[in-house]
């Protein structure tokens, strides 16, 4: 029965057809955009709770030596890392939801990217299939229906089709998905460690206070 719906041949044709005309379609780099998110799925994603842990330490300084003498902290975190370089050089929160916004527009556009890659192969995946089942048929010989060539012949082309389905709908479609879903909660997440941890520092009075000696120096 395994061998009834394992074909080498189709797989080579649908998955590896598949795979080469959306390389062509999208371009290299575009696909190792894709390739990127594809192993994000399997990466740990970001942790709110432990980013609001880490950066809850960045406020408790702020508040107790002000911005002047807290150091900047980190944890491995790139937008993080850089947005609490931001607080503590610039003194100041005003321009952290626009140094956001640059990251979330990069990360978004990875996403979008990705998705879109995925998107062409589910589309070129049921071609690839139907390509596949033309060529089955063309090598089918030209003789009785009970001929085992021809019965072959018809065999492929018929899973070279259902290779084309599962591939677009199983595998290709379903991983744009997931991507466009991590990326989603993933911006959710960081929003809302962004708003808390605007809120801690506002909340310990020391941005007022920063922001004081400039309008006495202007």
């Amino acid at each position: 029965m395994l061998e009834t719906w394992f074909d080498p041949a189709a797989i080579a044709i649908v998955f590896a057809g598949t795979l080469a005309a959306t390389l062509l379609r999208c371009g290299l780099a575009d696909c190792r955009i894709a390739l990127a998110a594809l192993s994000g799925l399997f990466d740990k994603p970001f942790d709110p709770a432990q980013a609001k842990a880490e950066l809850s330490v960045q406020v408790r300084e702020i508040a107790d030596d002000g911005f002047l003498r807290a150091e900047p902290r980190r944890f491995g975190d790139s937008e993080f890392d850089s947005l609490s370089d931001l607080i503590i050089n610039q003194r100041s929160i005003q321009s952290l939801h626009g140094e956001h916004a640059k990251f979330a527009d990069a990360r978004l556009a990875h996403a979008q990217t990705a998705m879109r890659v995925f998107d062409n192969a589910a589309e070129l995946a049921p071609v690839l299939g139907l390509a596949g089942t033309l060529v089955a048929l063309a090598q089918a010989p030209g003789a009785s229906a009970q001929d085992a060539g021809l019965v072959g012949a018809i065999a492929m082309a018929v899973i070279t089709t259902l290779y084309g389905l599962v591939a677009a709908n199983f595998v290709f479609a379903p991983i744009g998905s997931a991507i466009g879903r991590k990326s989603r909660k993933e911006e959710r997440d960081r929003e809302a460690v962004l708003e808390w941890l605007e809120e801690g520092i506002r909340s310990t009075g020391a941005a007022t206070s920063a922001a004081q000696p400039a309008s006495h120096a202007a």
